[in-house]
């Protein structure tokens, strides 16, 4: 049996927050309360609901606001966030859904509605989390429909496909759990860059260590740049400082003899897909993949873009990591 989820509601009024705890732990979820923005906030330090229920009109911190810090965060920033609403408050329905909420519920709560939005969020969002619980981004199903969706519609959009270079010869040598904590520390660096965009970009795990960013057309080569130079900048946190210093983690190959790798570099291919001209998530992969190819064949970190989808106007862009030796 699944474990019971919890429900975090925030709204200044206690009678409201009463009814929806009666509501929602008849249908067995458990139920925590905030009676303010601050106190919200205060509780997701140390708590990490299932879905939050948020109240728009509050008096010392809107739900706005208390939305955005949520969203701000790379621990809660996939939080699925309903709001509630009164009724008539069409304007403020489409701010908050511009702001990242996940839906809405109008006041006075139809049950049987507020029910299904719940159990359909909370579906949505153990989807999402199954498919990869390391980061809790999003995996291959949810990547895959989002390029159909683009695709289909004939949007433009950029692609990056960012692949880590060495990370099993990390793995090997500092173990697996300092191997997940350089995915995390990926996955925050991506997620901090997604959310300088514009609205509507998708970040995704397709596994491992490679990933997936959709961002703007024309925001894609800097998105990837930026990527990069953080990535090169914290990796070095990762590893012993004489290891970083002689640039390089020494292992036995199959046959016993010693073998030295490099630190972890990072490829990101990205591409500039406009007006569905790739038709296809088969052919956009093909030509992720040869990039990725192209850039991998590179010494250290680099970023490979494709305008065209010509491979003659592949451009590499390649930043190499630095020792102290070098």
């Amino acid at each position: 049996m699944r474990e019971t989820e919890t429900i975090l509601v925030i709204d200044d009024e206690l009678h409201i927050r009463t009814i929806l705890t009666y509501m929602l732990e008849q249908e067995h979820f458990r139920v925590i309360q905030a009676s303010c923005g601050a106190e919200a906030l205060e509780m997701l330090d140390d708590i990490l609901p299932d879905l939050v229920l948020l109240d728009i009109m509050m008096p010392d911190m809107d739900g706005f606001t208390v939305l955005s810090r949520i969203r701000g965060q790379f621990r809660t920033h996939n939080l699925p966030v309903i709001l509630l609403t009164a009724r008539g408050e069409t304007d403020q329905k489409v701010r908050g859904l511009q702001a990242g909420a996940n839906d809405y519920l109008i006041k006075p709560f139809v049950p049987d509605e507020l029910l299904l939005r719940v159990r359909n969020m909370l579906q949505l969002s153990r989807n999402q989390r199954d498919a990869n619980p390391l980061t809790g981004l999003p995996g291959n199903r949810a990547i895959d429909h989002e390029l159909r969706r683009r695709l289909e519609a004939a949007q433009s959009f950029g692609f990056c496909y960012c692949d880590l270079d060495h990370f099993k010869a990390y793995n090997d040598y500092y173990g697996y759990a300092r191997g997940d904590r350089v995915l995390s520390m990926f996955a925050e660096i991506l997620t901090r860059e997604i959310l300088e965009l514009a609205g509507g970009a998708f970040l995704g795990h397709v596994g491992g260590d490679d990933f997936v960013a959709i961002t703007g057309a024309d925001e894609v080569e800097a998105f990837a740049k930026r990527v990069v130079a953080v990535f090169d900048e914290r990796i070095p946190e990762h590893y012993e400082p004489v290891d970083w210093s002689r640039g390089y983690v020494e292992l036995p190959d199959r046959g016993g003899e010693s073998k030295r790798f490099p630190p972890i570099s990072l490829t990101v291919a990205a591409i500039v897909d406009r007006d569905g001209r790739f038709g296809h998530v088969g052919r956009l992969n093909a030509v992720a993949a040869e990039l990725k190819q192209y850039g991998k064949a590179q010494a250290g970190s680099a970023v490979v873009v494709e305008r065209r989808g010509a491979r003659d106007v592949v451009e590499p862009v390649v930043t190499a990591h630095r020792t102290d030796e070098s």
